[in-house]
């Protein structure tokens, strides 16, 4: 047995039986789709954010405080629906998911915004949907069509480009700290996002950031003395965002949108990420923006759009 996602639709066959694609497929997918656009913007920020709140709060403060507060915000969601535990084989899935989203990424893209503008950071950024299909493929089994493949490079294509035509075109040592925060998270959305065919997004990272909470209870020991409780309204405001935002409710419609629609697909809505990235780093950061970045979104919208109509085999 194989599932294949057709236009979008996950479509199972049988052997002996014809296959017949569900038309109320269609929905569970445009659902998706706005799940994963919603979660885009809420990531498009977190770079802004992170660069607001750490100039005056510590990086690992910022890094694992945010999950503090999505683990509050976890544990009350799980307490409100009375959610069952995970079963035994869930949660070694889990404990990898707790290491790439609530360690990996929030860690090594909180160094790098010590020393990168965030617009700089949206660029190398612009990675993330090939480094998630990579990770689909590796760890959820997802063969995608030489079609999605050719609109995916389009996207990504558009993106590098806008980058050297728009961007200061230079490498920074910071830079690996990015990308080690991309494979990290591209990783962790991959599993996630398998493991949303059988569990609620939210329930994912809300247990995620639960088995996380000792080892960030015992780093805090190490560094509440270095917090500055004193920092202005505007990283504190910029530090709660991350935690309530990206890290939890983001995450959460992330791994909903996954399931729905495939994880390669739902990937591929990363490619607009850059340029929300860039739109909030001029209006929060007044970081430079060019009008170019309209020109090349318009690109990037048609090219997600035409990747949506592609085809991904899923075999579990």
């Amino acid at each position: 047995m194989f599932c294949q996602i057709d236009m979008g639709h996950i479509i199972t066959d049988s052997p002996g039986k014809k296959r017949q694609p569900d038309m109320n497929n269609f929905s569970h997918t445009s659902k998706g789709y706005f799940y994963g656009l919603l979660a885009v913007i809420f990531f498009g920020l977190t770079l802004p954010a992170t660069r607001m709140a750490i100039t005056e709060l510590p990086a690992i403060f910022v890094a694992l405080g945010r999950s503090v507060i999505a683990a509050i915000m976890g544990v009350t969601y799980l307490f409100m629906v009375k959610a069952k535990r995970p079963a035994k084989q869930q949660l070694l899935r889990l404990a990898i998911i707790a290491l790439c989203v609530v360690f990996g990424f929030p860690l090594f893209s909180s160094m790098a915004m010590q020393t990168l503008p965030a617009s700089h950071g949206a660029v190398v950024m612009g990675i993330f949907p090939l480094a998630t299909t990579m990770a689909a493929i590796i760890f959820a089994h997802e063969k995608p069509g030489w079609k999605f493949w050719v609109w995916g490079m389009v996207g990504t294509t558009t993106v590098i480009t806008f980058a050297l035509i728009d961007g200061d075109n230079r490498l920074y040592a910071a830079d690996s700290y990015l990308l080690l925060a991309v494979a990290f998270a591209s990783t962790g959305y991959a599993i996630s996002g398998n493991l949303a065919r059988t569990m609620p997004g939210i329930e994912i990272i809300s247990w995620a950031l639960i088995m996380a909470l000792p080892a960030i209870a015992l780093t805090a020991v190490f560094i509440i003395s270095d917090i500055n409780w004193h920092a202005s309204p505007q990283s504190w405001t910029a530090f709660f965002y991350i935690g309530i935002f990206p890290q939890f409710l983001g995450l959460a419609l992330w791994y909903r949108g996954m399931a729905l629609a495939g994880i390669s697909h739902i990937g591929q809505i990363q490619l607009f990420q850059i340029f929300i990235t860039l739109a909030a780093s001029a209006i929060l950061l007044d970081e430079p923006i060019s009008y170019s970045m309209i020109f090349f979104a318009l690109i990037v919208v048609f090219a997600v759009f035409m990747g949506r109509r592609t085809q991904v085999i899923y075999k579990p």
